[in-house]
């Protein structure tokens, strides 16, 4: 049995109150991760041509405010 198929075994074993109390573990550890994973992936400049295309944009008029 691999790690990931315990975990789920003890997940479906949980009581209501502690299901509850998983999930908003994992929604703030998963939020974490993600946003540590994104700073990473600015610092490496994997949004730059993005952000350059959308300056660019916004100078051509190509914008507007909402």
């Amino acid at each position: 049995m691999s790690r990931v198929d315990k975990i789920e075994s003890q997940i479906s074993e949980l009581s209501s109150a502690e299901l509850v109390a998983f999930r908003e573990w994992f929604a703030e550890f998963d939020a974490n991760a993600w946003d540590r994973q994104f700073e990473a992936d600015v610092k490496a400049g994997k949004f730059d041509s993005l952000a350059e295309k959308a300056l660019n944009d916004h100078a051509a008029g190509r914008s507007r405010e909402f």
